[in-house]
């Protein structure tokens, strides 16, 4: 009898383990094994929705919505309040796309945001070729930049518009706006505004145009050649054979003549 269950014990267990195999069940444990552990938590009201897959968008129904690598957020008609790592605070306003690219680095595509960084906390911001940080050192500014403690947050906001231009602004502490190439565009201390014009946020790629060769006058020696001898000294060769065949011809011609010379002129 125990031998029977066991057995039959045995059988359910391969069955099962089969079903979990042919299910994909080891494709799931790898892939939440390779998304980690979540950035944060986001608090949302109205439509905002995260894309589950490629162009795949859904509605966000948890109230605490965790926000993991990679993650996209669009938002509506509404808001959305995320919370990361370090108490660093980011408000999405309505008609805004974003992607958490890293634990450090946000990526805002449309729209607006708000937010708040601790001192001690790093985190920048992608639009477009620009890149917002803090400023932890005193930079060039339109003011002279206070010291601020280092209790004291960086409170900012940036607003991409339609034509593709961006506004920064610093609320409270000090914001830098570098380019592509890390090159310090705007340096802004508290209730500084800048705003980049759509061509500086996205610059156009640099294109490599190959210099065409100058064009010289002078022809090449080898191509003015004929069987290694240069055509100038061909032509010499043969206007000198016909002018001496010429001056024969007239000579043989003179001699033969029994008659004097008729002068052309009177």
């Amino acid at each position: 009898m125990n031998r029977g269950f066991a057995f039959k014990a045995w059988v359910y267990f391969l069955c099962v383990s089969f079903l979990l195999l042919t299910s994909g069940f080891h494709t799931m444990v790898a892939e939440a094994k390779e998304v980690g552990r979540p950035l944060g938590e986001m608090v949302s009201i109205g439509e905002v929705k995260f894309e589950s897959k490629k162009m795949i968008w859904k509605n966000v129904e948890l109230s605490q919505f965790p926000i993991f690598p990679g993650m996209r957020i669009k938002i509506g008609k509404g808001a959305s309040f995320v919370t990361l790592k370090g108490n660093r605070q980011i408000e999405v306003r309505e008609n805004s796309l974003l992607s958490f690219d890293r634990s450090d680095q946000i990526q805002l595509t449309e729209g607006a945001i708000d937010f708040r960084l601790p001192w001690s906390e790093e985190l920048s911001f992608k639009v477009a070729d620009l890149t917002v940080i803090q400023s932890k050192s005193l930079q060039a500014s339109k003011k002279p930049l206070p010291i601020f403690p280092k209790s004291e947050a960086t409170i900012g906001s940036i607003l991409v518009h339609s034509n593709g231009a961006v506004t920064v602004k610093s609320h409270q502490g000090s914001l830098s706006v570098l380019n592509r190439e890390r090159v310090v565009l705007a340096s802004l201390s508290s209730k500084d505004t800048v705003t980049l014009p759509s061509d500086t946020v996205k610059a156009p790629p640099k294109v490599m145009v190959a210099k065409a060769g100058e064009k010289t006058n002078d022809p090449d020696p080898e191509s003015s050649k004929f069987l290694g001898i240069s055509t100038w000294v061909w032509i010499a060769s043969v206007s000198g054979a016909g002018i001496a065949a010429i001056a024969v011809v007239a000579a043989t011609s003179g001699g033969g003549g029994g008659g004097a010379a008729v002068p052309v002129c009177p």
